[in-house]
């Protein structure tokens, strides 16, 4: 057998080996789901809550990095804003529902802020999901440093009138490998949290399906075990649409006047 037949040979082998455990994965796929704490929103969205309610139009800006541009995914078709303005307009399908992906791969806060006005603002969005930190947390850049600008951030947004919802960084291995990746994870949570801003616990949310459930890694990122893949960003568009329509659909509390306790 001559050289050439043989490496021939060993490619199709090595093919049909690679669609057998693509197929087996595909097979083997885990149920999308996380607890109803990790995807709860614990504050209101009163702009999109209302617009829900006319059942006219929500447009949504989608802001951030990679992970929002759809890096790890098969195509922009898959990336989690498309599959979230798919999942919401199933929702509501007599909705004008619009998701603008204004993700770009690479950047930090910083450059994001200096794009905020051009491709936030002037879109005029009922809702932000501003995914940020994760290259800070990859770039060693210091929790402090991303703390005002996260708070720099949502002071103009919310200036704006803008519902803002924080989407925190995705559990995987090059992102947990950093020290200080839970402390950076803990510093968005504060931040919102002063600021009376929503998070989507994404880094919990994964951390949940690779601790609690035992999901392989190679189920939800891409090989450069940085970035998600079809399946999580399809699971965690979902679970970001249930958690949008449980705040839009949460009664208000109403303080009740001469109450105590």
């Amino acid at each position: 057998m001559d050289r050439t037949r043989k490496i021939l040979i060993a490619a199709m082998a090595a093919g049909l080996a690679f669609a057998s455990q693509a197929a087996r994965a595909q097979s083997e796929a885990p149920s999308c789901g996380a607890p109803s704490e990790l995807i709860r929103l614990d504050e209101a969205i009163t702009h999109t809550t209302a617009h829900l309610a006319d059942g006219h139009s929500l447009r949504i800006v989608a802001f951030g990095s990679s992970s929002t541009a759809g890096a790890g995914a098969s195509s922009p078709a898959h990336s989690y804003p498309s599959r979230l303005e798919a999942a919401l307009r199933e929702r509501y399908p007599e909705m004008d529902i619009t998701v603008l992906n204004r993700g770009i791969g690479g950047e930090d806060a910083r450059e994001m802020l200096a794009r905020l006005d051009r491709d936030v603002i002037a879109e005029h969005p009922d809702l932000v999901l501003w995914q940020v930190a994760v290259n800070a947390i990859v770039d060693d850049a210091t929790v402090p440093q991303e703390a005002a600008l996260v708070r720099a951030g949502l002071a103009r947004m919310k200036a704006a009138g803008i519902d803002v919802v924080i989407v925190d960084p995705q559990y995987a291995p090059k992102v947990i490998a950093k020290p200080h990746a839970g402390a950076m994870v803990k510093m968005l949570e504060t931040v919102a949290q002063r600021a009376h801003v929503a998070v989507f616990h994404r880094f919990a949310i994964m951390g949940h399906w690779r601790v609690t459930e035992r999901v392989p890694f190679a189920q939800f990122t891409s090989h450069d075990g940085l970035h998600m893949n079809d399946w999580s960003y399809d699971c965690v568009a979902k679970l970001m649409a249930n958690a949008i329509v449980d705040a839009a659909n949460r009664p208000v509390a109403v303080a009740t006047h001469g109450a105590r306790s």
